[in-house]
């Protein structure tokens, strides 16, 4: 018999309503990135000292994106979430991703902020602000 180690088992991330929208708007902001003409390196890189959403190239520049993503009822607006302690964690995360990557390209690093906004009705709102940090 297999039996039961009386651990709880950990639902799948897709489970959670939280991390489902974030990962929507993820997609969405991916997709938006797309259209843009960016490349998609990675999503959701980790590292000891946290999470990049999205790491792209656009041209021969690397981009480090912070989606937020809200529903319309909320009391603040995605990219108000984005405050200078998250831009100064960004900007070391962007530096350990080229740690384990070969060190800076040509164009620079730049980080970026995607907001989606998701209304009771109608279609989401995407918001690219570029360079934030």
């Amino acid at each position: 018999m297999g039996g039961d180690t009386g651990r709880t088992r950990t639902p799948a991330r897709t489970t959670d309503p939280r991390r489902a929208l974030g990962r929507y708007g993820e997609d969405l902001a991916a997709r938006r990135l797309i259209e843009t003409g960016m490349q998609i390196l990675q999503r959701n890189w980790r590292c000891r000292d946290g999470e990049i959403d999205i790491v792209a190239t656009d041209g021969d520049a690397l981009v480090v994106c912070e989606v937020k993503t809200r529903r319309a009822s909320a009391y603040e607006h995605p990219m108000a979430a984005v405050r200078a302690a998250k831009t100064a964690r960004l900007r070391r995360l962007a530096e350990r991703w080229l740690e384990h990557h070969g060190g800076p390209p040509p164009g620079g690093v730049r980080i970026d902020v995607i907001g989606v906004l998701l209304p009771a009705r109608g279609a989401p709102v995407v918001e690219h602000v570029r360079g934030v940090a």
